[in-house]
């Protein structure tokens, strides 16, 4: 995704995607062995990345539902997905498209916003209290860039504008 090569990153997902069904499909008569953890982990995977494209692309995000994976799984990968969107804003900031990064930081923020306000212990949301924080944190520094970029700028623009009208006038 962040290579902006979108059709290598869904042959990816989609392998991925036919993992998860397998392990699922396994663990399904074992369920102390499903409720371990490790298959939420790999639910929270998918569902990041599944979600990451679809924030990239300005798309509606699929529900856990139409992942298939579990509600705690699919909040933990929307935190992930928000934070993985640092690296795209970056790459977006760096090619000049100060438009488009901060489009991405108001995405990040629309995550957050909503995840922060759900309060649910734990245990019960996978540990989304911790990634919310994190997520917060990454927020934060990516506010900081966008707006050290737009600033920069507009000074640029500024300073462009006064040398060249200070500039000699050709006869």
């Amino acid at each position: 995704m962040h290579r902006l090569e979108p059709a290598e990153a869904e042959a990816r997902v989609a392998e991925a995607d036919k993992s998860l069904r397998r392990a699922q499909e396994a663990l399904a008569p074992h369920p102390r062995l499903a409720a371990a953890g490790f298959l939420h982990d790999a639910e929270k995977e998918l569902a990041e990345a599944r979600l990451t494209s679809a924030l990239v692309h300005g798309a509606s995000l699929p529900g856990p539902e139409e992942l298939g994976v579990g509600l705690a799984a699919w909040l933990n990968g929307l935190a992930e997905a928000a934070s993985e969107l640092r690296r795209h804003l970056l790459d977006r900031l760096r090619a000049g498209e100060t438009t488009r990064g901060e489009e991405l930081l108001v995405a990040m923020e629309d995550v957050y916003d909503t995840l922060v306000t759900i309060e649910y212990p734990d245990a019960i949301t996978g540990g989304l209290r911790r990634a919310t924080d994190a997520l917060r944190a990454v927020v934060e520094r990516s506010r900081a860039d966008v707006t050290t970029t737009v600033l920069q700028g507009s000074l640029q623009r500024a300073i462009e504008g006064i040398l060249g009208s200070t500039r000699p006038t050709a006869r």
